[in-house]
């Protein structure tokens, strides 16, 4: 990643508002559409496959794709003694542009359709079960990124990291929110896919729990040295033939 500082944190800062506007506005656009939950989530998900694939795609090469503050952290954690992955300088500059692109992007959805422009989340996902459901979603999520990449297979992120938070939409109680900006950003829509303010705090705290599973797994599937590389990998969306000569 040869972009400099400001251009990877607006990187960041856009993919995470993109991102958000696709859950919330998919959210928006399925309750409209249809009454029947299942269907809404359907949509919803699908939605978001398609929209993070191609986010992860485009600006890969420019950030690394993380969008993430708790995946940007795994990342550091995970790669301190390597040339992979971002800085403790990248992580202060990246999580506030995460935040910050995650609220705009529900804003902008928002506006969209219509809705007050800010309208706190009436849902409330308070309950155990739920913060379960975001410490597994989010340790499997850092087990696949920095599995990736510790593999040296970091190319197949925009399908392989689409394809798990899709399917974890379905097979987890919280519909995998499994990032703290994201999760901050829903706070702001009162809709579908929103989050009252008074959950956020659980779901951050099991997202860091689950952050700290997940980099446990990766120490007893890949063990605690990342493979040499000649050439600093993409991670974790940028194809591997972008370092060739």
């Amino acid at each position: 990643m040869n972009a400099s500082l400001g251009r990877r944190a607006v990187a960041e800062a856009v993919g995470s508002a993109a991102l958000v506007a696709v859950v919330v506005g998919s959210g928006i656009q399925a309750t409209e559409l249809t009454r029947d939950v299942g269907v809404q989530l359907l949509a919803n998900s699908l939605a978001t496959v398609f929209g993070l694939g191609t986010l992860i795609a485009l600006l890969g090469p420019v950030s690394g794709a993380y969008f993430n503050p708790v995946v940007t952290l795994a990342a550091w954690l995970a790669g301190r003694h390597s040339e992979d992955g971002p800085t403790a300088r990248d992580v202060t500059v990246y999580v506030p542009a995460q935040i910050a692109g995650a609220v705009v992007g529900a804003l902008v959805a928002d506006a969209m359709f219509g809705k007050p422009l800010v309208q706190w989340s009436t849902h409330d996902r308070f309950a155990g079960h739920l913060w379960l459901g975001e410490v597994v979603a989010t340790a499997g999520l850092v087990l696949l990124v920095v599995g990736l990449a510790r593999t040296d297979r970091s190319h197949f992120g925009p399908v392989a990291v689409a394809s798990y938070i899709g399917a974890a939409y379905w097979f987890t109680s919280s519909t995998s929110f499994a990032n703290p900006a994201v999760t901050i950003g829903r706070t702001f829509t009162d809709s579908f896919t929103g989050i009252a303010p008074g959950s956020l705090g659980p779901f951050i705290v099991a997202q860091l729990v689950g952050a700290g599973l997940g980099l446990g797994l990766v120490l007893a599937v890949f063990g605690r040295t990342a493979p040499a590389q000649n050439t600093p990998a993409p991670f974790p969306g940028e194809p591997e033939f972008a370092h060739t000569p």
